[in-house]
């Protein structure tokens, strides 16, 4: 089993499930993903680029699905935290209930199609 899988799978409830939850939604609409273990945390690449990161705060009772974006979304800014990060902007979820697929799917695919204004490209 890989790191990243192992972390996912030990982790207390309810974070395995919402983290199960999101890996498969990420998955199914990014086959081409690439599920690593980095800087502790489950971290995902797209074409050799970073893609987003699963961060669960145990503390703060929540899982943070980061990816890096300078650009301004069209639709669903409110979702997006930034808690003072100029380059990472996070959705959160403590519940899988909270989990709306549309949304998470929609600002992932476009801060993918903007990762020109991210940092790896400055």
């Amino acid at each position: 089993m890989r790191p990243a899988e192992a972390y996912i799978l030990n982790q207390e409830e309810p974070f395995k499930s919402i983290l199960l939850h999101l890996q498969v939604l990420i998955e199914q609409n990014f086959p081409n993903v690439d599920l690593q273990f980095k800087w502790k945390i489950p971290f995902y690449c797209l074409d050799g680029n970073p893609f987003c990161y699963l961060n669960p705060s145990k503390k703060k009772g929540y899982v943070d699905v980061g990816f890096y974006g300078n650009c301004e979304f069209e639709k669903h800014q409110e979702h997006l935290i930034a808690e003072g990060r100029k380059q990472v902007r996070s959705l959160r979820y403590t519940s899988i209930e909270d989990i709306d697929a549309e949304i998470l799917i929609y600002i992932l695919t476009y801060a993918n199609e903007n990762k020109e204004k991210g940092f790896w490209k400055k």
